[in-house]
């Protein structure tokens, strides 16, 4: 049964990020809050480990000092010199990045869905392309190494379709498919049009 809450995350948190705010100092806050001491103490660790290697660094303060993945990746990639985790400004960005079959099936995905809804808003979050509309996240792809994920951003969704959808990789947040895949635009309007339900 598709639910009516809704869930404005689940690619997000599927893919790996926690916040909207790309820079590695969106989490600073938090892990002075969470950790107890200030970032000055913080970045003093992590001089005392300059030169270990990034699997070690991150060990370190989960191990040591209780940190999240979140929050040890955030702190040591800043540490390394990257103060923002965003990769791409523009889904033309990100399509340069990826096989030339998946970027043609991604835009064909996303051009089913802006025909049929004009307003809708091509926009790069979590590194990845997504859909918005009405100022919600309905619909996203990314590229796996065997195939192209998407995902109407809603677990409570993919499972109702679930019986509809068996000849693709269906997982608890995504749906794989090929990367020619010939797409289905019955479906992935379906997809949206209960997507939107959930956030109205």
């Amino acid at each position: 049964m598709i639910g009516t809450r809704c869930e404005c995350a689940v690619i997000g948190y599927s893919w790996g990020m926690a916040t909207k705010d790309p820079s590695r100092e969106a989490y600073f806050a938090l892990i002075e809050k969470k950790y107890g001491q200030k970032m000055s103490y913080w970045f003093s660790v992590m001089q005392d480990l300059e030169g270990q290697k990034y699997p070690e660094q991150i060990a370190y303060l989960r191990e040591n000092h209780g940190f999240s993945q979140a929050h040890a990746n955030a702190l040591v990639m800043y540490s390394r010199g990257s103060v923002s985790a965003r990769r791409f400004n523009t889904p033309a960005e990100f399509y340069k990045t990826i096989d030339a079959k998946q970027a043609k099936t991604m835009k064909a995905i996303f051009k089913v869905i802006t025909t049929k809804y004009p307003k809708a808003e091509l926009v790069i979050a979590w590194n990845q392309p997504m859909l918005k509309i009405d100022g919600h996240y309905v619909f996203g792809a990314t590229a796996s190494s065997k195939r192209v994920l998407m995902s109407p951003w809603s677990a409570d969704v993919i499972a109702a379709f679930a019986p509809k959808m068996q000849e693709l990789n269906v997982l608890k947040k995504t749906i794989g498919v090929p990367n020619d895949w010939e797409v289905d635009a019955k479906l992935i309007l379906a997809l949206v049009k209960a997507r939107l339900a959930e956030c109205r």
